[in-house]
């Protein structure tokens, strides 16, 4: 073999090399790109724009008073037998058996009496009963001046305490001032709370929230909101399943939710969760939550 020839059978062969790697390189390449272009798109939970009731809140504080209150001074040496009180009497049932007449209750409410220790009892002789109706409780309440114009009869009140930390008492408001107090430059006025089941106890503490510019709005969960810089954004998933970033605007957060004022409308699909996982112009495969 020439010299020549021997030298073009080796370039021959040095680039038919390079081909057999290129092309194979480019097949393993297509296997996999095909192979993961098949992956699903992530799961993701999705939920639908609706109509919620929003509200200010006036915040403040207030004591626990029953709708009817009376107490009972009666003397040791008076009582028939030991003093024994129900939790609870009705109108017209005996509250105490004395000598000198039975006492009957008024109304219907709730029994105690005040001097739990026997040397208190003993060295008045005296025992205080009292009888509280606590079926309706009463609360009178300072509103700060500049709330003035908002507070009216008949808003809805949301009271908590301490003693049931998880539950919202639902009330309004019964009573308001004509005039602003000049020394304290606020309004008194007084909640109303139906206390049926006798949980609230006169003379509690409450945390009081007076409802005012009740209005129905877009809300969608707090989870969905994206904030970037003074910008807020949500997922809009559309027919197609797939995700565009929209702006909005956002008004008042409560209760794990957020009022959307503009950039939805009411039975749009948005992301609810998982945001990280999803990509602007992404396809997704709805959870509903």
């Amino acid at each position: 073999m020439k010299r020549s020839t021997k030298f073009i059978s080796i370039i021959l062969v040095f680039f038919l090399i390079i081909a057999i790697v290129i092309i194979g390189r480019t097949m393993i390449g297509n296997h996999f790109k095909k192979k993961f272009s098949k992956r699903p798109p992530p799961g993701i939970i999705v939920t639908q724009v609706v109509s919620k009731e929003f509200s200010e809140k006036i915040e403040t504080f207030g004591t626990a008073i029953s709708k009817r209150s009376k107490t009972f001074k009666i003397k040791k040496d008076d009582l028939v037998e030991d003093l024994k009180l129900k939790d609870f009497v009705k109108k017209g049932e005996i509250l105490i058996k004395l000598k000198s007449g039975n006492i009957l209750a008024p109304f219907s409410g709730v029994l105690g009496y005040t001097g739990l220790t026997e040397d208190i009892l003993v060295s008045n002789n005296i025992f205080i009963i009292t009888l509280d109706d606590n079926s309706t409780i009463y609360s009178d309440i300072k509103i700060p001046e500049n709330y003035s114009a908002s507070i009216k009869k008949g808003l809805p009140v949301e009271v908590k305490l301490s003693s049931y930390k998880n539950k919202i008492f639902e009330g309004k408001v019964d009573f308001v001032s004509s005039r602003i107090n000049a020394d304290t430059r606020s309004l008194l006025s007084r909640i109303k709370i139906e206390n049926n089941n006798l949980e609230l106890i006169s003379g509690s503490l409450l945390e009081v929230g007076v409802k005012f510019d009740l209005r129905n709005s877009l809300s969608v969960p707090d989870t969905s909101i994206m904030i970037e810089g003074d910008k807020s954004y949500v997922y809009k998933i559309n027919e197609k399943n797939i995700a565009n970033k929209i702006e909005v605007n956002t008004g008042l957060r409560g209760n794990k939710n957020v009022e959307i004022i503009s950039g939805l409308s009411e039975g749009d699909i948005i992301v609810a969760e998982g945001l990280k996982k999803v990509r602007p112009r992404g396809k997704i495969k709805p959870i509903n939550k």
